[in-house]
C-alpha cells in the first residue's frame, strides 16, 4: 500500500467525521518538502482547500523565495494562496521572547484568524460556506517522536509524553501526517516528482530541536536501531497511561472540590490525605494560572496560619480555617453609588437593591439578612452605597455599643472572598446596612416610627 492509499484509509478511521462533502480545509504550506506533499495528498484526495503561508522575513532572499514558491502553487493546483508577512524579529524583540516561539505564536494566531474570522469570505473563497473549516499541518511520525524527547528532556507530566495531538477540536487543527515517518515522505515526493524547497536553518544545530533531529536521535539508533518504532509505540502507551490518569485526577476533584458560586473550596483535612499530594494538588491548580513551583507553596498552605493565602496571575487560594477557596482576583476599587429619595431599583455589582416606601405600622416584619426596614426619618437622603473599608463601624441591631466591620466579620466567620463582596449603605456618614447581613439599631423601627423605608437585596451570581 503506497502512501497516498494509506493516507485515506489513516483519514477515514482517524476522522471519520471529516469528508470533502462536509468541510473545507486551510493548509499551513512553509514550502518545504513535508507541507508540499501534504497539499499533493489533500488534492488527490479530494478535498476543497486554500494555502496559507507565512513570510517570517528572517532569511532574507530565501524568505522571498519560498513566499514566491508557495505563491506557484495557485497555479500547480488551482487553489487560493494566503500570504501573510511578519516583522518576527520586532515582534520578538517587543515580547521579549525568542524567534521561534514569536514565530509561533504569529503564525497560529494568523492561522486562527483565517479560520475563525471572515478573513476567507474578504477573497470570496468558501464564501457563505456551511461546512467547517479546519487548519491542516504537516507534521509527521518523526516530529511526533522529537517532541516526545524535547518534553521528557526539558520536564514534563503525562500530557507531554503523549506526543501531538492529531485532532486538535478546540482549536480546529487536524495533523493528518503523523502515522507516516520522514523516508516515506521523502520516497512519496520523489516518485511524484514534486518540487519543495530547503529551509536553510534546518540544518543548523543551535536549536534544541535540530539537536535532537541530527545528533541526539542518529546517536542513540546506533545502540537502539528500532528506537524510532519503540518511540512511536511509547507514544500510544502513554496515551492509555494519559486516559487513565485523567479519569483518576477527575475522581480526586470530584471528593475535594466544592462548588460555592463563583469559589471553589477545599477541605483541608481530606487535601491533606489525598495521595500522591503534590500531583493531586498542581492538577487542581493548574487551571488556575499557577505555575509547578507554587505546588510546594500550597501544601505549606494547608499548616499555615488564617488568612494566608498565595496569588497567581488570576486568582488567589486562602487559607480560611479548614477550608482552602480559590477565588478570582477581584479589583479594590472604591466604587459609589448615590442612592436618591426617588429611586426605586439600584444596580451594583452584588445584584440589585429594591426601595419601597411603606407607612402601615401593622406590616409583617421581614427577618431575612436580604431585607432591611428602616426608619425612614431616621436617615436622610442621598445615601451612599459603597464597599465597606477599614475603620468602618456601625451599631449592629441589638447592640448599644459599636462595632467596627472587621471584627463583625470575624464574628460571622466571613472569609477573605465573602469580606471583599461586603457592601454598606451610608446616611449622614453613618452606616445604616451592612447590605445582606444587619441593619444599624439606631435606625430601627420601633412603635414610634411612622413611615418606613424597605430595601431588598436581589443576588447576582457571579
Amino acid at each position: 500500500m503506497n502512501l497516498a492509499e494509506r493516507f485515506i484509509l489513516n483519514w477515514q478511521q482517524k476522522f471519520p467525521q471529516l469528508s470533502p462533502e462536509n468541510c473545507k480545509l486551510v493548509l499551513a504550506v512553509s514550502g518545504g518538502i513535508d507541507s508540499i506533499v501534504l497539499v499533493d495528498l489533500i488534492a488527490k484526495a479530494g478535498f476543497d482547500f486554500v494555502i496559507a503561508h507565512c513570510n517570517f522575513q528572517l532569511r532574507g532572499a530565501e524568505s522571498v523565495r519560498d513566499e514566491a514558491f508557495v505563491r506557484s502553487l495557485e497555479n500547480d493546483y488551482e487553489k487560493e494562496v494566503l500570504v501573510k508577512k511578519f516583522d518576527t524579529a520586532q515582534f520578538a524583540e517587543e515580547s521579549k521572547t525568542g524567534i521561534q516561539e514569536a514565530a509561533r505564536k504569529l503564525r497560529y494566531d494568523w492561522f486562527n484568524e483565517i479560520v475563525k474570522s471572515e478573513k476567507l469570505n474578504e477573497k470570496n473563497i468558501l464564501h457563505h460556506s456551511p461546512f467547517a473549516i479546519h487548519l491542516l499541518t504537516a507534521h509527521h511520525a518523526n516530529d511526533n517522536i522529537e517532541t516526545l524527547l524535547f518534553n521528557f528532556l526539558r520536564g514534563t507530566g503525562i500530557a507531554g509524553l503523549t506526543g501531538i495531538r492529531e485532532f486538535d477540536k478546540e482549536n480546529n487543527i487536524v495533523r493528518p501526517l503523523l502515522f507516516a515517518k520522514r523516508d516515506e515522505i521523502v520516497q512519496y515526493a520523489l516518485q511524484t516528482n514534486l518540487s519543495w524547497v530547503e529551509d536553510s536553518s534546518n540544518a543548523s544545530d543551535k536549536y534544541s530541536r535540530n539537536y535532537i533531529r541530527h545528533q541526539l536521535i542518529p546517536s542513540v539508533k546506533e545502540i537502539f536501531t528500532d528506537a524510532d518504532d519503540n518511540l512511536l509505540k511509547n507514544i500510544e502507551r502513554f496515551k492509555s497511561v494519559e486516559t487513565l490518569y485523567q479519569q483518576a485526577v477527575e475522581l480526586h476533584k470530584k471528593k475535594l472540590l466544592l462548588q460555592k458560586g463563583a469559589e471553589l473550596h477545599i477541605p483541608v483535612f481530606k487535601l491533606r490525605q489525598a495521595v500522591p499530594l503534590e500531583t493531586i494538588v498542581w492538577e487542581i491548580i493548574k487551571p488556575f494560572s499557577f505555575s509547578p513551583a507554587q505546588v510546594t507553596e500550597l501544601v505549606k498552605l494547608l499548616d499555615a496560619d488564617n488568612g494566608s493565602y498565595i496569588a497567581s496571575a488570576t486568582h488567589r487560594i486562602i487559607k480560611n480555617r479548614n477550608w482552602l477557596i480559590i477565588t478570582s482576583l477581584m479589583q479594590n476599587d472604591s466604587k459609589f453609588i448615590l442612592v436618591e429619595n426617588n429611586d426605586k431599583e439600584v444596580l451594583f455589582e452584588e445584584g440589585k437593591l429594591k426601595l419601597e416606601k411603606l407607612t402601615d405600622n401593622n406590616i409583617k416584619i421581614d427577618t431575612s439578612k436580604d431585607v432591611a426596614l428602616i426608619d425612614l426619618d431616621a436617615i436622610k437622603f442621598p445615601l451612599l452605597l459603597r464597599k465597606w473599608k477599614q475603620g468602618d463601624y456601625f451599631y449592629p441591631l441589638g447592640m448599644k455599643k459599636k462595632k467596627k466591620l472587621s471584627k463583625f466579620f470575624i464574628d460571622l466567620k466571613l472569609s477573605l472572598p465573602q469580606k471583599e463582596k461586603v457592601w454598606v449603605i451610608e446616611s449622614n456618614k453613618k452606616i445604616v446596612w451592612v447590605v445582606g447581613l444587619r441593619i444599624d439599631n439606631r435606625i430601627k423601627i420601633t412603635d414610634a416610627t411612622k413611615h418606613m423605608l424597605k430595601i431588598s437585596l436581589e443576588r447576582i451570581n457571579h
